[in-house]
């Protein structure tokens, strides 16, 4: 029998005892599949980020000072540093405010010290949703401009269109911490269009010019936030940036290579055509190349780059996921898109009827069980894991799965927080009462955790059920042989009896799964005082034992 069989049986004895009680934190936990390591989350309604082993249990917090909320998204980096964005809510008014509103980004260290703070949060300007961490240190973030009635019908702004006497078109800032000063920027509102004023600025058509934005395109009654940027990701090997637009049910790519005054114009750029669209994609009625039975977005969220430094070539280059959230009234879906540089010709190629390639999503995950908790109408993400099983985060209900290449689920997830208080183990949630606008899975090895300690400490929710990762190893019969651990819990060396010849193999595993230790048996007792405290499974490979123990 090998060791991951061996747990497999054990697991199934935990989780469905557990499953068949708990209401939140970790539901479901098929340890031979399900992909190791640490889950960051920045749940809405309070100010604390949690890094959540996969078991539940809290690996680190950040928490934050003042009545702040997440404004939205957050992000670790190599260093074990964090980036987040967050909004105040003692502000007495915010001239500019609709969903997903930020006004703050900042860098704490793994210690929660402060590094840097960037403000933008202004009757002119307001940061919100997402931001995008590029290799040099520098952050990508998304910002509201404020265009007043004037402005907006003279760039050719139907003015049944304008509800509000305004307009918050979308900018993108890319801020230098080491200058404290912004250093490149691209607006849309420089890159408009419109066909209802020839006697006003920006006429044309967007049938001809998909690389433009029809300034009067409006799924939003009118709403002055009219495109609701919701995230923004940067390609290093492209050096392009990838934004999600979800009033216009779409993704668009733009080129980071230009200068700042080129970003403005139509022209320069290593692809060589400014700040305009390079490529959009989801819904070509929004320039006016489709009909509804072309639209494949719908309110989408999360969109990123698989593997945003894979290399030309590379299966996952161009690869893009996203959650699909309002595909029907019901049902939410994850999206994959394969789209397809042409390098030699500077462009993103389309079909015959001028729509941007590919055809259809590259693959497509919906819940094998058709849980409601799957269906988001807001929030929400997906991200492909490196054993290629995806990760999936229902955002309204703070509810996260995990599915294998078969779209199996090896586990389960439930944001134990309402309101911004945790709760207890058994209590039941409704939409909206866990909200949570991202889920990211770091791996163990991920540098960010190199030195850190990582000890497990509570649960995040109030009253746990921890039997599900609970290794109950004494209910199996697993050995012919009767393997002794002594001490047990155990300090710094490790001495076993019950073994009947020397030099057999002996493996040591965390509770992730992953071998950290591996020796030969000499029938003395061996250290151990590398390991950090925690559980650990030992296994005899030739008497085919199995045993747990703890190190203290």
């Amino acid at each position: 029998m090998k060791v991951n069989n061996i747990w497999l049986l054990v697991f199934i004895g935990c989780y469905l005892t557990a499953s068949t009680q708990n209401t939140v934190g970790t539901l479901f936990y098929d340890f031979s599949q399900t992909q190791p390591g640490y889950n960051l989350i920045y749940p809405h309604n309070q100010s604390t980020t949690y890094l959540l082993d996969n078991c539940g249990q809290i690996i680190h917090t950040w928490e934050d000072e003042g009545i702040v909320r997440p404004g939205n998204s957050v992000y670790l980096t190599n260093s074990g540093d964090l980036i987040r964005a967050k909004k105040d809510t003692q502000t007495p008014t915010d001239p500019i405010f609709a969903g997903g509103a930020g006004g703050v980004v900042e860098r704490v260290s793994w210690e929660n010290e402060l590094i840097w703070s960037f403000s933008l949060n202004t009757n002119l300007e307001r940061l919100h949703h997402d931001i995008a961490v590029l290799p040099n240190g520098n952050v990508l973030m998304i910002a509201w401009e404020l265009k007043s009635e004037e402005e907006a019908i003279q760039a050719g702004r139907d003015p049944e269109k304008m509800a509000q006497d305004k307009l918050w078109p979308d900018q993108i800032l890319e801020y230098d911490p080491s200058l404290n000063a912004i250093v490149w920027e691209w607006h849309a509102w420089d890159h408009l269009i419109q066909d209802f004023d020839p006697n006003k600025d920006n006429f044309g058509s967007v049938q001809d010019h998909s690389e433009l934005i029809d300034l009067n395109w409006d799924t939003h009654d009118g709403h002055p936030d009219w495109m609701h940027a919701n995230a923004i990701d940067y390609n290093p090997v492209l050096d392009q940036i990838l934004l999600s637009v979800p009033y216009f049910n779409e993704i668009w790519i733009i080129d980071h290579s230009t200068t700042i005054e080129e970003a403005a114009g139509h022209t320069g750029g290593q692809w060589g055509r400014g700040g305009d669209l390079l490529f959009r994609w989801g819904n070509p009625m929004a320039y006016q190349n489709g009909d509804a039975l072309d639209q494949q977005l719908f309110f989408q969220h999360d969109a990123e780059w698989v593997k945003p430094t894979a290399p030309i070539g590379d299966p996952d280059f161009g690869k893009i996921s996203l959650f699909n959230n309002r595909v029907t009234e019901d049902q939410s879906t994850v999206n994959f898109i394969a789209s397809t540089p042409d390098l030699l010709n500077f462009a993103y190629p389309k079909t015959n009827i001028s729509q941007y390639l590919p055809e259809s999503f590259s693959r497509t995950i919906s819940h094998p069980e058709n849980n409601p908790y799957a269906f988001s109408s807001g929030l929400s993400s997906a991200q492909e894991l490196e054993n290629g099983n995806v990760l999936i985060l229902s955002g309204r209900f703070g509810y996260a799965y995990e599915v294998n290449n078969n779209e199996e689920i090896v586990w389960e997830y439930r944001v134990p927080i309402r309101g911004g208080d945790p709760i207890e183990q058994e209590t039941e949630l409704t939409a909206n009462e866990n909200l949570t606008f991202r889920m990211d899975r770091y791996s163990l090895s991920h540098p960010a955790f190199e030195g850190k300690d990582l000890i497990p400490q509570n649960f995040l929710e109030l009253n746990p059920d921890p039997m599900i990762c609970d290794l109950a190893t004494s209910i199996f019969d697993l050995s012919t042989e009767e393997i002794l651990i002594f001490p047990n819990p155990v300090m710094d060396y490790l001495n076993l009896s019950g073994i009947s010849e020397n030099s057999t193999t002996i493996s040591i595993y965390n509770a992730m799964g992953i071998q950290v230790i591996q020796t030969k048996w000499s029938g003395q007792p061996f250290s151990i005082e590398s390991l950090p405290s925690g559980i650990y499974f030992l296994s005899i490979k030739k008497g085919e034992a199995f045993s747990k123990f703890i190190k203290l």
